[in-house]
């Protein structure tokens, strides 16, 4: 067992060439990996951004990472590498993931929202819909827009930076806690920070947009605190957080409505299109479910079958 004796433990707040910036109590430490730890790590084993790890304090102020401790939870993407595509945390320790889309200019894209509340519920992560710019609309027809997930139980926030509507009902779901930030280009994330914090927004998009920048460009990956306590920490690349291990016989059960249904089905491997005695298509038909989810279940399975999400 490793010596831990003079250790001091901390998160992960920043992560760039192989610098790891740790927040110990009110100071930050840049660190380094030890070499024994590094070998043989791959995949989702590498030190994240929200990772809470034990370092050594070096002469020169620096510090080096001695162990990381276990997670309680890992927002997980596919990424490329030279081996091939491999699982890659994007964040540890994440509380909730924020979705934001826009009610218009963009469109709401609810099939994708649909695809990412899955990934959500397979990495045990809550989520948290964001509806913006409902100025765009009117907050009827935004809530109309949205109204099929409220019996889901997912927290539905609908905002806009132009008449503050709803910034203070998200700040407060923020506090004191560690939030993957995240939506399609173009639906005002960076307007929404900086409306909660000043200037948090335009901060979070630099970084974004240096990590962006040319294919030989280091990886910045940073978590933001927040004044009144907790952290965002913005996550672009939406579309890499694919539904890349999850069977189709497994997607009914990151569907709320139809996990509960599925023991009542008649035949066990029902796959909720044609079968006889299928309690999931009688909801459907009953209104229970809404027919847009199920489309969007029946999707995302026939995209499962063909090889890929």
């Amino acid at each position: 067992m490793p010596e831990t004796v003079g250790l001091l433990e901390g998160q992960v707040l920043r992560l760039q060439s192989g610098f790891y910036t740790v927040q110990i109590g009110r100071g930050e430490v840049t660190c380094q990996m030890r070499k024994r730890i590094k070998r043989g790590l791959s995949g989702q084993e590498f030190i994240a951004i929200g990772d809470l790890v034990k370092i050594s304090l070096q002469d020169d102020g620096t510090g080096s990472i001695e162990e990381m401790l276990p997670r309680r939870s890992a927002l997980v993407r596919l990424a490329p590498t030279p081996g091939g595509m491999q699982p890659q945390v994007m964040l540890a320790n994440a509380d909730q993931v924020v979705l934001v889309f826009a009610c218009a200019r963009p469109e709401p894209h609810l099939r994708m929202l649909d695809r990412f509340l899955v990934v959500c519920e397979k990495q045990s992560l809550p989520a948290v819909i964001v509806a913006n710019k409902i100025d765009l609309v009117g907050e009827d027809m935004a809530h109309e827009m949205f109204a099929l997930y409220k019996p889901l139980g997912y927290p539905i926030v609908f905002t806009s930076t132009k008449s503050g509507t709803g910034i203070s009902q998200l700040h407060a779901l923020l506090e004191e806690k560690l939030s993957a930030f995240t939506g399609p280009s173009g639906v005002g994330k960076t307007s929404l920070l900086n409306a909660i914090q000043p200037e948090l927004g335009l901060t979070v998009r630099e970084v974004s947009s240096w990590h962006n920048k040319g294919r030989h460009t280091t990886v910045v990956r940073q978590m933001f605190p927040l004044l009144n306590g907790g952290y965002v920490a913005d996550m672009p690349g939406l579309r890499s957080l694919a539904l890349w291990d999850t069977s189709p016989e497994e997607l009914d059960g990151y569907f709320p409505e139809l996990r509960g249904l599925v023991e009542h089905c008649q035949f066990n491997d029902c796959t909720h299109r044609t079968e006889p005695g299928c309690a999931v298509r009688a909801a459907v038909e009953k209104g229970k479910i809404h027919p847009q989810r199920y489309e969007s279940y029946l999707k995302l399975r026939e995209e499962g079958s063909a090889g890929g999400y």
